[in-house]
């Protein structure tokens, strides 16, 4: 305990320098831990939607990364559905999309049909599900309904369709952060919006026999193997949902610039605790001198200041926590983007910041932690 209230007296000797240091770090960490929760959030509702919906497989053209790029012909979801191994599937087509009279909020405009399994697990926050037969009818999702400024009853006018306004038929609440900020019309009407036939489809698979991995395999190489006689050039992929997340090349684009930050991050933080504990050690050499004179072995020394370049790094991992924090959600307050983030931030990615950040002080703390131990008592004494 003395020692640890020995290495905060040290900090606390030089408070702008310490407050300086910590609050660079704190910035380069926030950052980092900011897209690692961007990415992480993203990642686990999608996940949750689909554990919840108890979907098998995500079919979406082959060979097609960004996902909003697959289109193909119905053909597919219809010899699909015949599988012996299918229990359900759903269907649906997906896009970009804006209103007319607020071409500054892009959201996701889905085409669903009345059996989508997303309708499961949706609070209907006012009004109701779209029906069979349902034209020039939307359900918008809670975020998008604040961001256009809309409620039931209320109209919305697409800019793929500007001669026909669409009546907001419901609000609704959704697990998925997308659907949240986006817009759900009826199957016909997505195809018109979007111009595409299927963007993709969801599987439940028959589960006889345990968890039902071979029938899971079979409906993969199935699918796999379709062909549409229209256009024999089009294949299938399906993916199980893990596959899927992890392949969005939109995700996995995050997950890259947060790797690419988390970098930048640590060789900016190594240099800044450099600079500053080899700054202390100069400052301070006559006082460790003393130190090693009164017996202070190379190894206690060594602890000292790298105890110091820790605790450094474990204050400024708070402060960017809190940071990060508070960056997502004023992001999230913004309606340009809103319907694609959201805030918060899970233990483990503020477990990962903190690891990264304590990395940094060791890292940055090894070298003047070294060169302070190697002083010899007579030299560091008659230091000037």
């Amino acid at each position: 305990m003395y020692f640890f209230a020995f290495i905060l007296k040290n900090l606390l000797r030089r408070p702008i320098r310490t407050a300086l240091t910590v609050l660079g770090l704190a910035v380069a960490v926030g950052s980092m831990v900011a897209l690692l929760g961007v990415a992480d959030n993203v990642q686990r509702s999608v996940e949750s939607a689909f554990d919840t919906r108890r979907v098998d497989l995500i079919v979406m053209q082959k060979n097609k990364p960004l996902g909003l790029d697959s289109d193909f012909g119905e053909f597919f979801t219809d010899e699909a559905r015949k599988l012996p191994e299918v229990e359900r599937l759903s269907e649906g087509v997906v896009s970009n999309a804006t209103a007319k009279h607020n071409e500054g909020v892009m959201f996701l405009v889905q085409g669903w049909k009345p059996d989508n399994f997303g309708f499961e697990d949706m609070e209907v926050l006012n009004g109701r599900l779209l029906k069979a037969g349902d034209t020039y009818k939307v359900m918008i999702g809670k975020t998008l309904a604040s961001n256009l400024n809309r409620k039931v009853g209320d109209t919305i006018t697409f800019t793929a369709d500007p001669d026909h306004p669409y009546e907001v038929i419901a609000v609704f609440k959704s697990r998925v952060v997308f659907e949240d900020g986006g817009a759900i019309v009826s199957f016909p009407d997505g195809q018109a919006l979007t111009g595409k036939k299927v963007t993709g489809f969801s599987i439940r698979v028959k589960r006889e026999g345990g968890d039902g991995a071979a029938q899971i395999d079979a409906v993969k190489a199935k699918i796999a193997a379709l062909r549409d006689p229209k256009d024999k050039s089009v294949q299938l992929d399906a993916q199980s949902p893990e596959t899927y997340v992890e392949s969005v090349s939109q995700l996995k684009l995050i997950k890259a610039v947060s790797w690419i930050v988390s970098v930048i991050a640590f060789v900016i933080g190594v240099i800044t605790m450099v600079n500053t504990m080899a700054m202390s050690v100069m400052e301070r050499t006559h006082e460790i001198g003393i130190l090693r004179a009164v017996g202070w072995p190379r190894r206690r020394v060594m602890s000292m200041i790298l105890g110091e370049a820790v605790l450094l790094a474990l204050a400024a991992a708070l402060v960017g926590a809190v940071v990060a924090a508070g960056g997502l959600y004023a992001l999230t307050r913004s309606p340009k983007v809103n319907g694609f983030i959201e805030p918060g931030l899970s233990p483990w990615v503020v477990a990962l910041g903190t690891a990264i950040t304590v990395l940094i002080g060791v890292a940055g703390g090894a070298y003047p932690a070294y060169r302070a131990a190697r002083l010899l008592p007579t030299e560091a004494l008659r230091h000037d």
